[in-house]
């Protein structure tokens, strides 16, 4: 297993896990996911350019 698929997973998995479903995470918005999202899209691009 390569490290950028390693951490492609990573990231996916803390996408998913600041989606503001949870009770405690309401108040908080779409910012942690939105923040997450646009690192999850750059880490794809350089992946897909084969810089990473």
């Amino acid at each position: 297993m390569s490290m950028s698929l390693l951490l492609l997973i990573v990231l996916i998995l803390l996408l998913v896990g600041a989606l503001p479903t949870w009770p405690h995470s309401r108040g908080w918005g779409y910012a942690p996911s939105g923040g997450l999202g646009l690192v999850l899209l750059i880490v794809l691009i350089l992946m897909l350019m084969g810089r990473l």
